[in-house]
């Protein structure tokens, strides 16, 4: 056996493998734990978890490790250091955006520019109504706002209901266009949605412009009387970090299993039919109208529902969080994980989230320290160095370099659906 074939072997063996990955997992949580500020050791144990993905071992086993690293090991290090828990919650945020885009792009083929748009509305439903922000157009005489914290559960539904009415309001008007057209048509929605957002202050003030909308009510902490019973007396800023993070996993857990019935089903293969060729599936009976609109309306109810966490989470929401920029972010996760595939848009999702949040702007951090501290490297003092050379602020730039080398040497992305593959393999 050479040296190339051991990882292989290792992996492809239930019992090599289920000891391979859970001495990973292992190293890198103890790691984590003694080291919990290094960027590197965190990377650690995000791969153990993509290796624990990629091993042949029982699914029962790998569904145990995959509870105990994300439901009991991701919490504790969040505990230890917060920075890991945002990241984390960002990341799951984005895996449930990137999912959605999936469904219309993926496996519909209806290639969405604007679908930012629709994180907007859930975003913004919840902003205007559980914030002041609705007293300035709602009479207080009729109802006083913000609406109490467990409201947000039923705008969590209405975010569904809301991202996938605005779905079928985009898909209507375009159910005759395809390929670049259709591009420009939603690129257009989701700028107009932006718009609306930035000038509705006047004149009357629905969204409070450019200043944006907070304080945002929180989800309520309704468990914590039954921790105080049990002896655990935590400061909300300590729990509610890790009740977003616990309520973003439920979602994307439900959102993986909707995306995997319907991937399955007749209506997943009836969107694949329309995606290769839109005259033949209608030649066959399928009903292109109604199939185009319920991808858009699967799509959108899950950017509508992460929209409402989104805001919640972050307090305060402003136009700028919702730019033409964050929808190319989100088909760039798509393209990356391989679109139609949904372990796909997962690992796109992360990769792109934590290149953001924590190798790049990891790498501005030591730069700065370094920097500070008047190292010199080579007779070059850092000092000097002029802050344009930041890795942070050349996100979008290493995004596209990663972009074009993924179209160049494997477009089918990194964990490519079984169709895609077989199109794109040289017979």
């Amino acid at each position: 056996m050479s040296w190339r074939t051991i990882p292989a072997a290792l992996l492809n063996r239930p019992l090599p493998a289920a000891v391979t990955v859970s001495a990973v997992i292992a190293l890198s949580g103890y790691a984590v734990a003694h080291f919990p500020r290094s960027i590197l050791v965190f990377l650690l144990f995000q791969a153990s978890i993509l290796l624990l993905y990629f091993s042949r071992i029982q699914p029962w086993l790998k569904g145990g490790l995959a509870v105990l690293t994300l439901g009991l090991l991701m919490p504790i290090f969040g505990t230890i250091n917060g920075y890991y828990l945002e990241v984390a919650i960002q990341v799951g945020i984005f895996v449930a955006l990137a999912l959605g885009l999936n469904i219309v792009v993926g496996l519909a083929g209806l290639l969405d520019l604007g679908y930012v748009a629709f994180f907007a509305v859930g975003a913004y439903t919840w902003a205007i109504f559980g914030s002041p922000q609705a007293n300035k157009f709602i009479s207080e005489a009729v109802m006083r706002f913000p609406l109490g914290s467990e409201w947000f559960f039923v705008f969590l539904v209405g975010g569904v209901i809301t991202g996938a009415i605005t779905g079928v309001l985009l898909g209507l008007p375009v159910l005759r266009l395809r390929g670049d057209y259709l591009a420009i048509v939603t690129l257009g929605f989701g700028e107009v949605i932006r718009v609306l957002a930035n000038n509705l202050d006047k004149p009357i003030n629905f969204t409070n412009g450019p200043k944006g909308i907070t304080p945002i009510q929180r989800p309520p902490l309704f468990f914590q009387p039954l921790l105080k019973a049990l002896g655990i007396d935590l400061p909300a800023t300590a729990l509610y970090p890790l009740y977003l993070y616990f309520l973003v996993l439920l979602i994307v857990g439900v959102v993986i299993l909707v995306n995997r019935r319907l991937e399955d089903s007749h209506i997943g293969r009836a969107w694949e039919a329309v995606r290769e060729d839109e005259v033949a599936a209608q030649a066959m009976g399928v009903p292109l109208v109604r199939l185009k609109l319920m991808a858009f309306a699967c799509g959108a109810s899950f950017a509508g529902v992460m929209g409402v966490v989104f805001s919640a989470k972050q307090v305060f929401i402003n136009p700028e969080s919702f730019t033409f920029l964050e929808s190319i972010g989100v088909l760039a996760m798509v393209i990356l994980g391989g679109m139609g595939s949904i372990p796909g848009a997962i690992l796109g999702a992360t990769a792109v989230t934590v290149l953001n949040l924590q190798v790049l702007k990891g790498l501005s951090l030591w730069l700065n320290e370094l920097r500070n501290a008047g190292v010199t490297i080579l007779g070059y003092n850092l000092a000097d160095l002029p802050t344009q050379l930041e890795p942070a602020k050349y996100e979008r730039m290493v995004f596209g370099a990663i972009l074009v080398l993924m179209v160049i040497l494997r477009p089918q992305g990194i964990i490519p659906s079984r169709r895609r593959t077989r199109e794109l393999v040289e017979k």
